[in-house]
């Protein structure tokens, strides 16, 4: 199967999820936080570091689960322009009003 190059918003969009996973995970180990979603250390290390821009669902929403983050939130973030993106929510957390 060839896989068609990926798009820059794509691109952007991969970047910007790793960053929010790599705020999210904080002090945490990726080490840690990798075993404990049922993924390679590398695994997560590409995916922080923008080199898998289009990782699969189950990935994310298994590292979403280990880190507290609603994937509502992951979404919203991810396809935002990095100006004024406000930080992902937590899983259960509501929007102030």
């Amino acid at each position: 199967m060839v896989r068609l190059p990926l798009s820059p918003a794509e691109l952007e969009r991969g970047a910007r999820l790793g960053a929010l996973l790599r705020r999210a995970r904080g002090g945490r180990s990726m080490l840690d936080t990798a075993l404990d979603a049922g993924v390679s250390p590398e695994t997560l290390r590409k995916i922080e570091s923008g080199r898998v821009a289009t990782p699969a669902f189950s990935t994310i929403a298994a590292i979403a689960a280990v880190l507290g983050l609603s994937l509502d939130a992951v979404w919203a973030e991810i396809n935002q322009p990095d100006h004024g993106v406000a930080p992902a929510r937590r899983a259960g957390e509501r929007l102030a009003s």
